[in-house]
């Protein structure tokens, strides 16, 4: 019995990626959740006395500052820059000077400068700082320093500017911590974070605000701060504002976190995009060592967030929204969540799968060829051409028997004869004639 064997080429078919491969938009849907916009305020209450009345308590606007922090840990440990949070750490006395005047110009209106420096001199103030965070969905969680490392000063931060703090918080959104010491020049990287442009932009919602921006750019160089400690420059755009943000990779991973920027010099403050810089997260795990953070710590908000958005981009809707409807019942009414619910209710209508019915054409056709030839080869392995005919006639020593097996009718109109040949029939064979051959002979038979 003959053995035929079948090759099948292997294709690719579109849509089968690498589990371990995040497009750039899954990677930063899966981080925005977990970036928070961190404000520090300082109230205050002024006791003074205007030249035209007696004492009085004024309580003037609060001093205000934002900056961005992020989950490093399900259970409401949240990590941002110290200069972020030193006003309300430890409040300057510049601060308290400038609640006073203040205080003083909403009390006693417009004063000249040696009136307004009599009433500061004498007024006394009360400070009141507070910590909070707010996630992008509104709340607002009251928050505590629990390990912080003084920045140098506050125009030359330090790579080290980090604060660690704490809030009364379970199942929040978390970024893992990735590994700095991979990264190379010209890696992608993104910063996430709330710059003040967005938080003041008169054209934009409430709501809109306080949902993380995000800018790209790349690893531009591995650079010392004053301290010599290690910091990471990238030309990914930033702003007052997005000090403490995750600087995230092409998987999601935080590399590091933004700790300043480059400013012009002469005393304008502008800031000069393209030279930002990024504390390593290598310092960041140095940092939290000591504390009672766990980086293996679980969270089912970001169980059923990323299996959402594997379900969603693989195309199977429903099951990405039942995993959205869990992610929005741990942490309700979070923009994206709630965005991509809404898409996986109604989803995209699917594009004409071209490429699946050009596999599917190319595989049949394939196909096709392959039995046509195999057809062809089966009947015809054992035909010979005339010239190998004569080759035999001419080189054996045994000439080889010839048959002609055309049907009775052809053989007798035809004019070809062949010299030597026996002439047998198809019935003849078909009724069991013996031929009376040698069996050792080699036999050709001959046929139209």
């Amino acid at each position: 019995m003959r053995k035929y064997t079948i090759f099948a080429v292997l294709l690719t078919i579109p849509g089968i990626a690498s589990a371990a491969e995040l497009s750039v938009q899954e990677a930063l849907l899966r981080a925005k959740p977990a970036v928070a916009l961190v404000m520090s305020e300082v109230a205050s209450e002024v006791t003074l006395t205007c030249p035209t009345g007696g004492a009085q308590r004024v309580a003037p606007t609060p001093f205000r500052e934002t900056g961005t922090g992020w989950f490093i840990s399900p259970s409401g440990w949240v990590i941002t820059n110290a200069h972020v949070v030193s006003t309300t750490h430890q409040p300057p006395q510049w601060i308290a000077d400038q609640q006073i005047e203040r205080a003083a110009r909403q009390a006693c209106g417009d004063l000249g400068r040696q009136a307004l420096a009599a009433i500061v001199a004498r007024a006394t103030v009360k400070l009141e700082p507070s910590l909070y965070v707010l996630l992008s969905n509104g709340v607002r969680l009251p928050a505590t320093v629990v390990k912080y490392n003084p920045p140098a000063a506050v125009a030359t931060m330090s790579g080290r500017d980090l604060a660690l703090l704490k809030l009364k918080a379970s199942d929040m959104p978390t970024l893992v911590l990735g590994d700095s010491s991979n990264a190379k020049l010209g890696d992608r990287l993104h910063i996430l974070g709330f710059p003040g442009v967005v938080l003041s932009h008169e054209l934009l919602n409430a709501s809109a605000k306080v949902e993380a921006s995000v800018t790209n750019g790349a690893i531009s160089g591995f650079k010392q701060d004053i301290a010599n400690h290690p910091v990471i420059q990238t030309d990914a755009p930033a702003a007052g504002g997005n000090s403490g943000g995750p600087a995230v990779g092409m998987r999601g991973e935080v590399l590091g976190v933004l700790t300043f920027v480059t400013t012009e010099s002469g005393g304008r403050g502008e800031i000069v995009q393209g030279f930002n810089f990024v504390i390593p997260s290598s310092a960041v795990r140095d940092f939290i060592e000591g504390t009672a953070v766990s980086l293996g710590e679980t969270s089912r908000f970001n169980a059923a967030w990323h299996a959402g958005l594997a379900n969603y981009f693989a195309g199977n809707y429903s099951r990405a929204e039942k995993n959205f409807v869990e992610a929005n019942r741990l942490l309700p009414e979070l923009p994206d969540v709630r965005r991509l619910i809404a898409e996986a209710k109604n989803p995209p209508p699917r594009p004409f799968p071209w490429a699946t019915i050009a596999l599917v054409v190319t595989v049949a056709s394939v196909g096709a060829v392959g039995v046509v030839l195999v057809t062809r080869w089966r009947r015809n392995r054992y035909r010979i051409g005339p010239s190998e005919v004569l080759r035999l006639i001419e080189t054996s020593r045994e000439k080889p028997i010839i048959l002609d097996v055309r049907d009775t009718a052809t053989y007798v109109r035809s004019p070809v004869k062949i010299p030597e040949s026996r002439h047998v029939s198809a019935d003849g064979l078909d009724a069991g004639k013996p031929l009376e051959i040698e069996r050792d002979r080699t036999v050709v038979a001959y046929c139209t």
